[in-house]
């Protein structure tokens, strides 16, 4: 075989792989929507779910969802970034950098529910909180660490070293040059490495069944107060996230309409997974032209 025939022969295969991948994700994406788009209303989005009666919606579900995924993203990022930039600016080769290099590599391979496990006792037991969304979002945090520091620290050593010499040429300092030039420069890898472990906590049950729980209280969505009971933002409440319903509807639930409850959760699960990621695409993108100073 020559090379021509062996190039040929690659791209096709690489081409059907390519196919394959899109297809089942085209697939599943179409099985999901088809069955479960015919019972998405404005009324089953915005009605509390109702554990024996059928008609309940995904109302708290939903918000909880998006607020754990908020308040894990704000812990996670600096220190997902920061991490990053240890391990690419400042970590100096030997034992104790390859030591944290094989912690980064275990924790990232740990199931789920071992972090679920794991935060049930740090962050429900230990603290005394019970069932919480700090607690859940703490959870995530863990779980998010590894791959936050992997992608920031590959990035951040993807951008040309010519911009980095050259900075420190002109006597501008190295925490300057990080902050400057060299995170502009990292940041669209930085962006997709944070939306895919965004994506990861949106659609995340395992940890969440330990940590933030089954149930959520009665919310009154007037109350901005984060100190009530009542109060969607307090984050010292159990918060049962969209994944969490699903699993809990199709394996405990007593409603009548269970399949139509789940068929409706996972199709509002994965638009909102969609949506969240081309608005945070896009956000990106015009940040970055701002701090680049592009058009």
């Amino acid at each position: 075989m020559n090379s021509k025939t062996a190039d040929r022969f690659a791209t096709v295969v690489l081409v059907v792989i390519a196919a394959v991948i899109v297809s089942i994700l085209v697939g599943l994406f179409a099985y999901i929507l088809f069955n479960g788009l015919r019972y998405v209303s404005f009324d089953f989005l915005t009605s509390p779910s109702s554990n024996v009666r059928a008609g309940g919606g995904v109302r708290d579900q939903l918000f909880n969802s998006l607020y754990i995924l908020v308040i894990t993203m704000i812990i996670s990022l600096p220190l997902g970034i920061g991490g990053g930039i240890f391990m690419a600016e400042y970590a100096r080769p030997g034992k104790v950098t390859d030591i944290i290099r094989s912690c980064i590599e275990v924790l990232s391979s740990l199931p789920s529910i071992v972090i679920g496990m794991f935060g049930l006792l740090m962050f429900v037991n230990l603290t005394g909180w019970g069932y919480t969304i700090l607690g859940g979002a703490l959870a995530l945090t863990v779980f998010n660490l590894p791959v936050l520091v992997r992608v920031s620290e590959d990035a951040i050593r993807t951008v040309p070293r010519e911009l980095k010499e050259g900075s420190l040429a002109l006597g501008i300092t190295h925490w300057h040059t990080i902050k400057t030039v060299i995170l502009p420069s990292a940041f669209p890898s930085i962006l997709t490495g944070a939306i895919l472990a965004s994506g990861r906590v949106f659609g995340e049950a395992a940890a969440l069944l330990f940590t933030a729980g089954l149930s959520t209280p009665r919310l009154n969505y007037l109350d901005w107060n984060p100190f009530s009971d009542r109060s969607p933002l307090n984050i010292f409440r159990p918060a049962e996230t969209l994944a969490v319903h699903i699993w809990s509807v199709n394996t405990q639930g007593l409603i009548p309409d269970i399949e139509q409850v789940s068929n409706g959760a996972s199709a509002v699960l994965i638009l909102a997974v969609l949506i969240f990621n081309l608005l945070a695409r896009w956000i990106g993108t015009l940040i970055h032209k701002k701090i680049t100073a592009t058009k």
